[in-house]
C-alpha cells in the first residue's frame, strides 16, 4: 500500500517581497495612466516616479528603462484583455463576444486604464516584440477575436466581403479611439453612452437605416 505524498506548499511571500510586489504594482498602475494620457513619447521616468511617490534612483531598481516601465504596463493590460476574453460565456453568439470585447477596451481607456498603442517605430515596440508574454497574449486574443469574426461574418452578421485581419485591426482600433475623449470633452454624454455611441458606429456604420 502506498503512502500518499503530500502536495507541495507554496511558500508565504516575505513582508519584503510583499512590499516589492506592492511598489511595482503602483509603479505599472501609473505607467498605464500616463502612456493613457500622454502616449509613450511624451511621458516621462520622472514622471513615473513623481506619480508613485519615489526616487528615480529607485524606479530603475525595478524597471532599468523607460521601455521596460512601458512594457510592463502593456503586458498587465493584455493579461487583463485575456482574462476578460476567457471570461466571456461560451454559448454567446459570436458578434455579442465581439462588442462585448469592444465595449470593455472603450471602458478600460475612458477610465485611463488602456495605455496608447506605440507607433510602428517606436522604440517601445521593438522591447514588446521580445516581450513573450505580452507577444502570447496578443495571439491568443488575436486567434479569439479572429475565430469569433469568421464565424459572425458566416452568420451574416458580418459584413464577409471585409478580411477578417482588417475587422481584427479596427476593433483593436477601439482601444485608443481619439472619438472616445472627444465626446468626453464635450461633456453632453456620461461614459457608458459615449461606448455605446462609439459602439453604434463601429458596428452599424454611419449609413442611414
Amino acid at each position: 500500500m502506498s503512502v500518499p505524498v503530500p502536495a507541495p506548499t507554496m511558500a508565504k511571500p516575505s513582508f519584503k517581497q510583499q512590499m516589492l510586489r506592492a511598489r511595482e504594482d503602483a509603479i505599472i498602475l501609473a505607467v498605464n495612466r500616463l502612456l493613457a494620457e500622454k502616449g509613450f513619447d511624451a511621458m516621462t521616468v520622472d514622471e513615473v516616479a513623481a506619480e508613485v511617490g519615489i526616487a528615480k534612483a529607485s524606479l530603475y531598481k525595478h524597471f532599468p528603462s523607460k521601455e521596460d516601465l512601458a512594457a510592463a504596463a502593456m503586458v498587465h493590460v493584455m493579461g487583463r484583455a485575456q482574462t476578460f476574453v476567457q471570461a466571456l460565456p461560451a454559448d454567446a453568439a459570436p458578434l455579442d463576444q465581439l462588442k462585448a470585447v469592444a465595449r470593455w477596451m472603450m471602458e478600460t481607456q475612458l477610465a485611463g486604464q488602456m495605455p496608447s498603442l506605440p507607433s510602428q517605430n517606436s522604440s517601445l515596440r521593438a522591447t514588446l516584440m521580445n516581450q513573450s508574454a505580452y507577444m502570447d497574449g496578443l495571439m491568443t486574443v488575436s486567434d479569439q477575436l479572429g475565430a469569433w469574426i469568421e464565424a459572425a461574418q458566416a452568420q451574416g452578421v458580418l459584413n464577409p466581403k471585409l478580411p477578417a485581419i482588417a475587422v481584427l485591426y479596427t476593433l483593436y482600433a477601439r482601444a485608443c479611439d481619439p472619438v472616445l475623449e472627444f465626446l468626453k470633452a464635450n461633456g453632453q454624454y456620461t461614459d457608458t453612452q459615449i461606448v455605446e455611441l462609439v459602439l453604434a458606429t463601429c458596428f452599424d456604420g454611419l449609413g442611414a437605416r
